[in-house]
Parts: structure tokens; C-alpha cells; sequence
């Protein structure tokens, strides 16, 4: 039997159907920017978890974007060819290989980052400074949520 909503059917309704609508702007909208430096979305998510977390292996990078290892080390492969990241052996154990992100994969993040907050500045001119703080509250809540679920 399906679980039962604790909440109004329409506001959830309402917010998932939103949530579904931005999440798919927001990836229209990705793909375009990254056109620009020619690298696909799978790269910059890696490019953004390398950047975050500093370097990984391919295990840990495969579960951060939810890929099978094969997969993950032909993207990986690929990225080195275009100069983005290099393999490393980890100082602390030289049986382990770890991605470091490179120069210009860094780059690409800070320039990408910057266009999506440029972007995001433009969409969000009409709404006053207490509505941009309770959408950032309220997004980060809804984060911090998901997180332990």
C-alpha cells in the first residue's frame, strides 16, 4: 500500500510539480553554458565534486554521482585527455590512485559557477531581498532534509 501524504495533496502537489519545472530549466539551462567549454554535463558534475571534496578516487567518485566504477573511469579518461584532471598515487598509500582536478578544470567551475550565479541573479530581479533570503532559507532546509533521508 502507498504511503499517504501527512500534508495538503495540493501543496505538495504544487511543490513537487515546481521543483520538477526548475530542476529542468536549471538543466536546460546547464547544458547551454557548458556548450561554451566543451564538456559534458557528467564532466562538470565530477569537475564539481572533485572541487568540493578535493581529490578521490574513483570509487568515491563513482558513489558521489551514483555510476558504476567502469563508467566513472571512462570519464575520467576522457577528462584526462582534455587535460581537466590527472591521476594521482595518494602519498599516504601509493597502492591508491586518487583524481586531482587540474588548472584548467578549476577553470571551467569558476566560470561556470559564475555564469549559473549570474543567471540566477537576473531571474530572481522582481523579488525583494526578504523573498531571495526565505528561498535561500527555505532551499537550504529543504536540503539539509533530503540529506538525511
Amino acid at each position: 500500500m502507498p504511503e499517504e501524504l501527512t500534508r495538503e495533496p495540493a501543496s505538495i502537489v504544487d511543490i513537487e510539480k515546481s521543483l520538477r519545472m526548475v530542476a529542468g530549466i536549471i538543466k536546460q539551462n546547464g547544458r547551454e553554458l557548458l556548450s561554451e567549454f566543451s564538456i559534458t554535463p557528467p564532466q562538470f558534475l565530477a569537475l564539481q565534486w572533485l572541487s568540493e571534496y578535493g581529490d578521490l578516487t574513483i570509487g568515491e567518485l563513482s558513489n558521489k554521482m551514483y555510476l558504476a566504477c567502469s563508467t566513472t573511469t571512462d570519464l575520467v579518461d576522457r577528462m584526462e585527455k582534455t587535460d581537466l584532471v590527472k591521476r594521482v598515487k595518494d602519498p599516504n598509500d601509493r597502492r591508491v590512485v586518487r583524481i586531482h582536478i587540474l588548472d584548467k578544470g578549476n577553470e571551467i567551475i569558476k566560470k561556470v559557477i559564475h555564469k549559473r550565479q549570474v543567471y540566477l541573479d537576473k531571474i530572481t530581479q522582481r523579488f525583494s531581498g526578504d523573498q531571495v533570503k526565505a528561498l535561500e532559507e527555505s532551499l537550504h532546509l529543504l536540503y539539509e532534509e533530503m540529506k538525511k533521508n
